[in-house]
């Protein structure tokens, strides 16, 4: 994976940031894996059967925990 794109980060990468961004799985559901966090206003949805994970996905779960693309690689790359 290149260090400055969000393209294709692998399924198992995103679900190691989220964790590693203080996300907790709190269920599955059919395809989807629900992550949530208590400063979050809604849930982080994975679709466990997409790999790699869509770009717009990652962008949208940056936005929700007030992340930038940065912080993305240094929460996945440096923790």
């Amino acid at each position: 994976m290149s260090t400055n794109r969000l393209s294709n980060v692998s399924l198992a990468d995103y679900i190691l940031f989220l964790n590693k961004a203080g996300c907790k799985e709190i269920r599955r559901n059919g395809g989807h894996i629900i992550f949530s966090k208590k400063e979050l206003t809604r849930p982080i949805v994975v679709q466990s059967h997409i790999d790699p994970v869509p770009e717009f996905i990652i962008k949208n779960a940056l936005r929700a925990l007030g992340l930038t693309k940065k912080d993305f690689f240094e929460i996945l790359f440096n923790q």
